[in-house]
């Protein structure tokens, strides 16, 4: 009679104890994981400190001090909430302040997931997957993260956006603009919607997201509806240079808000749509050509190497070398600016970069639940990016083209005494 009992219970005493041996791995991870943190982010406060241990006030008092520690919060990780304590830097020094880079203000997620969501939901992963999809990383018992918080989530972006998309913008002077039209499938929507977007770049060289907004098809009234947009908010100063690919619509709108704005296509794009119109079997040495064009030395190197190619394939790619030639005078404007900028002038690549993954869309059935929804998600991947974004190299130099001196072939040109 014991037998039978003993068989009964000893399954389900090996699974209690895998429980068990499981929770406590877990809980071991855990714990390990909360201490590095609260370690790494002690040892970078005190890396701080003592990297100006030597600023001192008239008194001879350190202006950079240790004051405690500013109350705990949860981090939500991948293996669950992480209580942290940040130290306290008091920092006396005028316009400095400490910020952790390891724990930024108000976070309470990693900054991996706020990336995340709207990446896989741009990959076309439904609000009802998103749970299924984030298991494998956040792990079984994070919390925050079912269908109806994520859809939480969405709404507080969408408010995020039309907020940001008020705010006011009188204090702001972009000296270069960056503009380009992001394209996503809609799934209950035919139409394939066509987000707006601008990056700009201060004029201490910082670059910031400027505008995002659902437009129709690249179109002149849509890009003149944003531009004036950001005109009424305070942005009357023209920027110096505006960057884009061949969309006819920006450019027109571009003329007439900001006529005293230059041009400058896009090399990527370019590249791309010459490409398009060779055969494979050309296009890695045509590739090698369109390179030696726009990373020649001067204007004068730029333009032999333009002649160059299209000596050798007009006769037998007429559409290829049409394409090129339509846009020389405006794929050549960086040489009037300094060469340190010409990287980043030369391509949308703020943009581009941001959407590197979730940008190429084929089959309707898979793309997004809603234009709204996209804008939100777009909107978020972008301000996480922000962060990300390399200031222009030769940043002092932004001074001297705000105040008009001379750059030929990249060099300034000195003015002579009179």
């Amino acid at each position: 009679m014991n037998t039978p009992a003993t068989a009964q219970t000893s399954e389900p005493t090996d699974f209690n104890a895998s429980q068990v041996c499981r929770s406590l791995l877990e809980t071991t991870l855990r714990n390990g994981a909360q201490q590095m943190l609260q370690q790494a982010i002690e040892a970078e406060v005190a890396d701080y400190l003592h990297q100006h241990r030597d600023q001192l006030d008239e008194q001879g008092r350190r202006l950079v001090v240790g004051n405690g520690h500013l109350p705990a919060r949860q981090i939500q990780t991948g293996l669950g909430s992480l209580e942290v304590r940040q130290p306290r830097v008091h920092d006396k020094r005028a316009d400095h302040q400490f910020t952790s880079a390891i724990l930024p203000p108000y976070l309470r997620r990693v900054a991996a997931l706020d990336n995340l969501i709207p990446a896989l939901y741009l990959k076309g992963v439904s609000m009802a997957q998103m749970s299924h999809a984030l298991k494998p990383i956040l792990g079984e018992k994070a919390d925050g993260m079912s269908p109806t918080n994520i859809q939480r989530l969405l709404g507080q972006w969408q408010a995020d956006h039309r907020q940001w998309e008020q705010r006011d913008l009188s204090d702001r002077h972009y000296v270069y603009l960056w503009a380009d039209g992001i394209y996503f499938n809609v799934r209950l929507n035919s139409e394939r919607p066509c987000l707006l977007v601008i990056v700009g770049a201060r004029a201490d060289g910082v670059k910031e997201l400027v505008a995002v907004i659902d437009g129709q098809r690249e179109s002149k009234l849509s890009w003149q509806e944003l531009l004036r947009d950001l005109k009424r908010r305070g942005l009357t100063r023209p920027p110096k240079v505006a960057v884009g690919d061949g969309a006819l619509g920006f450019w027109a709108a571009l003329e007439e808000e900001y006529p005293d704005t230059r041009g400058q296509r896009c090399w990527v794009h370019k590249t791309a749509n010459v490409l398009d119109k060779l055969p494979k079997s050309v296009q890695i040495s045509a590739k090698k050509g369109l390179h030696d064009i726009y990373l020649a030395p001067t204007r004068k190197a730029a333009n032999q190497a333009w002649k160059d190619f299209l000596e050798l394939y007009e006769r037998k790619y007429p559409k290829a070398c049409q394409c090129l030639a339509k846009d020389q005078e405006a794929l050549f404007t960086f040489y009037d600016f300094p060469a340190e900028h010409w990287t980043h002038l030369r391509t949308t690549n703020p943009i581009e970069s941001s959407f590197a993954t979730v940008r190429h869309r084929t089959r309707q059935t898979k793309g997004n639940g809603s234009r709204l929804a996209t804008l939100a998600m777009v909107f978020q991947l972008l301000r996480q990016a922000e962060g990300k974004w390399r200031k222009l190299n030769g940043s002092r130099q932004l001074d001297k083209i705000i105040a008009g001196v001379l750059f030929i072939d990249g060099d300034e040109q000195k003015q002579q005494a009179a």
